[in-house]
């Protein structure tokens, strides 16, 4: 890749269809989901620009030449979230953008919004996605919670990450 992708904020043309696309040809090709899936991610993709409020939200695209290679969000009024808390979601890089730290700086830049608004983060993903597991548990996020289940069409093993705030975190490691 000749030019270094640089990371934006804020939805661009193309980026809904990007995060849907990359989202059902990634997870199609390696994890063996469907339809099903895709139609998940583009509903719930769908719903949160649709309540997009950059005070609470962030949208980040990494970009380069005008296209996109991978995405992030901070979802802060997920009707799913416990009260005052943030969902990141939507975290994908394209294979041709892996390698590059895109995953540590887009991750890095959305915990500084989620610090900045005050607010807990949590995640869900499944067991298997290993480095994504290793960047999020270097980010201060702890697996709360695992069980199998079939919420993206095939049955995995779901797992619920949670990050709280980093005074609350530091404050717990002083106790101990």
């Amino acid at each position: 890749m000749a030019d270094r992708p640089v990371i934006v904020e804020g939805w661009r043309p193309g980026a809904l269809g990007f995060i849907i696309g990359e989202h059902g040809r990634y997870y199609a090709e390696h994890w063996g989901f469907g339809s099903f899936f895709e139609a998940g991610v583009a509903s719930e993709l769908g719903a949160f620009q649709r309540r997009y409020d950059p005070s609470r939200d962030l949208l980040l695209l990494a970009v380069v030449d005008g296209t996109i290679l991978a995405s992030l969000v901070i979802d802060g009024h997920d009707p799913t979230s416990p009260p005052g808390h943030a969902h990141l979601r939507f975290f994908i890089i394209s294979e041709t953008a892996r390698g590059l730290g895109l995953g540590e700086s887009m991750l890095r830049r959305a915990l500084s919004h989620v610090d900045r608004i005050g607010a807990p983060c949590w995640l869900t993903t499944f067991a298997g996605l290993d480095a994504a597991r290793h960047l999020y548990q270097r980010h201060g996020f702890r697996l709360e919670a695992e069980s199998d289940a079939a919420s993206w069409g095939v049955t995995v093993r779901e797992q619920l990450f949670r990050r709280p705030l980093p005074s609350v975190a530091s404050a717990a490691i002083h106790v101990a």
